[in-house]
């Protein structure tokens, strides 16, 4: 596991219920634990060598959202404007393969239980499917770039 993988992992652990979870593999085993304190330790133990490293709990900054001034007709009002959001860390890609077409653009209506992106964790891709009724006003993640939870994915004007 490499270093951003294990931020992963520690980022996930905060958010979560979890008292204490452990992974092995090839290169060592990393074990990290939440204490009552916001503070995760986090061991390793590739190739005989132990390093120790106590990083406190990392906590996801608000993400703002781009309010550049645009025409008119092409913005609506964001009054009443939805927004969808990441339900986990991972890759944000628009397309279920390269060779297929975009799943949500804007302009697109959409209705709950519409697939609107996949969000790959740990090798798993996840459907995120909408929660609403409405049609797509923004994109606000670029294709294949990574994502953290509860960050916004869309902006939806509802029907």
């Amino acid at each position: 596991m490499d270093l951003k993988q294990i931020h992963e992992l520690i980022k996930i652990i905060n958010k979560s219920n979890i008292g204490e979870i452990s992974i092995e593999d090839k290169d060592g085993k990393v074990t990290i634990k939440q204490k009552e304190e916001p503070v995760v330790n986090v061991t390793t133990a590739p190739a005989h060598q132990v390093y120790t490293t106590a990083a406190p709990a990392v906590t996801a900054a608000p993400v703002a959202v781009d309010a550049a001034p645009a025409p008119a007709a092409a913005t609506p009002k964001t009054d009443n404007l939805i927004t969808v959001k990441s339900p986990m860390i991972g890759t944000f890609y628009r397309r279920p393969s390269p060779d297929k077409p975009i799943l949500a653009d804007v302009g697109t209506e959409i209705a709950p239980g519409k697939v609107l992106c996949i969000i790959e964790a740990m090798k798993l891709f996840n459907e995120i499917e909408s929660e609403v009724k409405g049609t797509i006003v923004k994109v606000l993640v670029e294709d294949a770039s990574p994502v953290e939870y509860d960050q916004p994915l869309f902006l939806v004007e509802p029907a």
